[in-house]
């Protein structure tokens, strides 16, 4: 009885979710199947396949991008060399 009241301790932890597919990012489910990421631009935490791919389709893009924040980027960047003088 001296160990006191255990309730408020034993409060539930919610685990993140991922913004793109909204599933939670449970340890034991991701951990094998590709587990996640934080994307660099949004910040936020995402499941590796929920990253945009990259120049080759087995590859994700770096820095490491979620695809909504790829959708909104602009696609075409202005590259040093194709520059009009």
């Amino acid at each position: 009885m001296a160990g006191g009241d255990w309730e408020p301790l034993l409060l539930s932890i919610e685990p993140r979710r991922c913004k793109i597919c909204q599933q939670g990012l449970y340890r034991d489910q991701t951990l094998f199947r590709g587990g996640w990421s934080r994307c660099t631009v949004c910040d936020e935490f995402v499941h590796y396949s929920c990253l945009a791919s990259g120049r080759f389709k087995f590859l994700k893009r770096r820095p490491r991008v979620c695809k909504r924040c790829a959708s909104s980027e602009p696609s075409s960047t202005p590259k040093p060399g194709d520059q009009a003088a």
